[in-house]
């Protein structure tokens, strides 16, 4: 019998493809520990709209990773509460489903990750250029999160031009000049932004709220696009889109519903909650969890992503 010869595939064969995917992975000390790219330690973190719900959430958790903190909101009282709040609490994250509370707790040991506040109403283009001419290089974030909005409601035919300017200029243009002055004075070094959208960018469902749906879909748009033409000079552009999640707005709306008997939006909200595949609303926190991944180097491979934290209502 003809003598058989065990012949190795080449190397750009689907077979040597194979072959390579078959050996044993790199030694796992040669890979970095999970809790260094979790760690944000010498990392500096800019959150808009971090006052309250959402934007508190992600201070706390980005200060538990060791982030230093740039702080926006245009509410100066509360914006110093939860400065005070992180600089003096040691496990300053609520537990998901739990309340978000500003009661201090005794100090912590250690140092308390730097944090600056700032004042400053994203409506006014002027403003926000003068907040970044402020910022000397030294104290530039390298982490963007755009975070602010406002959600107005009104039927269209009501809706007036003074209504659509200032939301679009809060959810949507703010994004777009902090996201280009972030860009222009890191263009060197890269950089990590993080956007937030809305669930009701991708499925309209709440009515007379058509500006902030166009406002918000705007932001996917821009995220993309940044990620496309700037991924290649080191900048993960990304987007996360809540839905159902318990903040002060929302509760607000709750209230709204009790107080004035609004059929329409106890209907809404009945349809809403039997959408959740979950059964149930979040906690900013579980958003905030998110965001801490995407700014972390466990996300280092996602690019222009949309990622949705809305207990399953998109895809039921």
């Amino acid at each position: 019998m003809p003598k058989r010869v065990h012949r190795q595939p080449a190397s750009g064969s689907p077979a040597g493809t194979l072959l390579r995917a078959s050996r044993p992975a790199r030694a796992a000390a040669s890979l970095p520990s999970t809790s260094s790219m979790v760690s944000l330690a010498g990392r500096r973190v800019l959150i808009t709209g971090a006052a309250s719900g959402i934007g508190q959430a992600m201070a706390c958790r980005f200060a538990e990773a060791g982030a230093a903190l740039i702080l926006v909101d245009r509410d100066r009282h509360r914006l110093e509460q939860v400065a005070r709040l992180i600089s003096t609490q040691d496990s300053p994250t609520p537990a998901a489903g739990a309340a978000t509370t500003l009661v201090p707790a005794p100090t912590a040991p250690g140092p308390s990750p730097a944090i600056t506040t700032y004042v400053l109403d994203l409506a006014a283009t002027n403003e926000i250029t003068r907040f970044w001419q402020s910022l000397p290089d030294e104290q530039l974030p390298d982490t963007l999160i755009n975070n602010a909005g406002i959600y107005p409601m009104r039927d269209f035919l009501q809706t007036d031009e003074a209504l659509l300017r200032r939301t679009l200029s809060v959810n949507l243009e703010a994004v777009l000049w902090m996201c280009q002055k972030f860009v222009a004075r890191r263009l060197n070094r890269g950089g990590v932004i993080i956007n937030v959208s809305s669930i009701e960018a991708v499925l309209p469902f709440k009515s007379d709220m058509i500006p902030y749906t166009v406002s918000k879909a705007g932001v996917i748009a821009l995220t993309r696009g940044l990620a496309r033409d700037y991924g290649r000079r080191g900048f993960r552009v990304n987007a996360i889109l809540p839905g159902a999640i318990r903040t002060p707005g929302t509760k607000a709306l709750v209230r709204l519903a009790l107080r004035k008997l609004k059929v329409d939006l106890w209907r809404t909200g009945y349809h809403f909650q039997n959408r959740l595949a979950l059964g149930r609303w979040g906690d900013p926190d579980e958003v905030a969890r998110v965001a801490l991944f995407l700014a972390s180097d466990l996300a280092s491979y996602v690019q222009g992503a949309l990622i949705p934290v809305d207990g399953g209502f998109l895809s039921s």
